[in-house]
């Protein structure tokens, strides 16, 4: 009894140690294999979809917003201080250039005219009562010792003095016989009465600030808009524009180029357009907004990339580029977009290629080859 027991302790603790052993053995070759996978995993090379830099210049096309205003537009104010004596226009009345719109009235304003006419009327006669003497003196001088030099000096100058004062007098009344035709009010060109804002017996003139009425003119418009920055290398003489107005759904509207601001705005960083519309039959309206569509094309080929392949961080706008010397962050700002494509700019040859997707997680520098 005692023997049996003896023996079989002895083969539990052979089985004990032999599963010991093969635990060992199992641990080390799992710990090989895992060194050895490590190892091949840092082996195997890193790779990235790359496209290449296109050189491109697309002709693309914008819609921007619009303002059509009338080619011309004023207040008319009196020149002069007076009370309306009559009106000959109102709101909506269409005018011709010099038409006569109202009529004033200053009493005081016409006797200073016949004053100054009553004044240049008498100088003139002092003037030819002048003229006339120095003359005869002048006649009689011919004879030698007839007339003295100095009495025809004085005579000559006397002549002189009233001609002068003919003259200043003549200015005068002119001026005033000028200041009675501001008292009446005409129209500056062709075009509408969009306000009267006076009626008859008001004053009207330097006293007061309001206008007696406001013109614009209709058969010709401007369409006016302001044009993005990006875009503003884009505009060539010649540009066409397609246009539509919100008060005649589903017809369009032509018009070509006439000027542009020539300069960036500092407020918006935009540049202003101008594209003169005829409308003779009146059938748009200044002050109508419309939806412009134009055609542009940049002066010289730009770079081009996927717009997935430009990294946007907090630090500024990348692209990551490709070549035997590894990665590069190439800070770029971006330009127009075109379907998939984005235009940008920045230190480009136009030889890199691009990864296509790239990550802030992605290193600059030198990347590991394969063996």
């Amino acid at each position: 009894m005692y023997q049996y027991i003896s023996k079989n302790k002895k083969s539990t603790l052979l089985a004990a140690v032999a599963t010991a052993t093969i635990l060992v053995f199992s641990a080390c070759s799992q710990s090989g294999q895992e060194k050895e996978q490590a190892q091949n995993t840092e082996a195997k090379p890193v790779t990235y979809a790359t496209v290449p830099v296109q050189l491109l210049n697309p002709e693309y096309e914008i819609l921007v917003p619009a303002e059509l205003k009338p080619y011309e537009q004023v207040a008319v104010y009196a020149r002069v201080t007076g009370f309306v004596k009559q009106l000959y226009a109102d709101r909506g009345s269409r005018v011709r250039k010099g038409q006569l719109l109202a009529l004033l009235e200053a009493p005081e304003m016409e006797q200073q005219y016949l004053s100054d006419k009553s004044t240049e009327q008498k100088v003139y006669s002092d003037y030819l009562y002048a003229k006339q003497a120095y003359d005869r003196l002048a006649e009689a001088s011919k004879t030698t010792g007839a007339v003295a030099d100095i009495e025809l000096d004085r005579a000559k100058s006397a002549m002189e003095s009233a001609q002068s004062a003919y003259e200043a007098s003549k200015a005068g009344a002119a001026h005033a016989a000028q200041l009675q035709q501001y008292l009446r009010i005409a129209a500056p060109f062709n075009g509408v009465v969009t306000q009267r804002n006076v009626s008859v017996g008001a004053l009207a003139g330097a006293g007061t600030d309001t206008p007696l009425f406001t013109m614009a003119q209709g058969d010709k418009l401007r369409l006016t808009l302001s044009l993005p920055e990006k875009h503003a290398s884009s505009v060539k003489p010649g540009l066409q524009a397609v246009f539509t107005v919100s008060s005649q759904p589903g017809k369009t509207f032509h018009a070509v180029l006439s000027r542009t601001s020539g300069l960036l705005d500092q407020q918006d960083r935009s540049l202003t357009l101008e594209f003169d519309v005829s409308n003779p039959s009146g059938e748009l309206q200044g002050g109508d907004y419309a939806q412009v569509k134009m055609k542009l094309q940049r002066k010289n080929p730009s770079h081009w990339v996927p717009g997935k392949s430009v990294l946007a961080t907090q630090s500024g706008t990348y692209v990551l580029a490709l070549s035997d010397n590894g990665i590069k962050r190439i800070p770029v700002k971006e330009g127009i977009r075109l379907d998939t494509l984005t235009e940008v700019f920045g230190d480009l040859s136009g030889n890199e290629h691009i990864i296509l997707k790239p990550s802030e997680e992605i290193p600059e520098g030198q990347i590991k080859k394969q063996e």
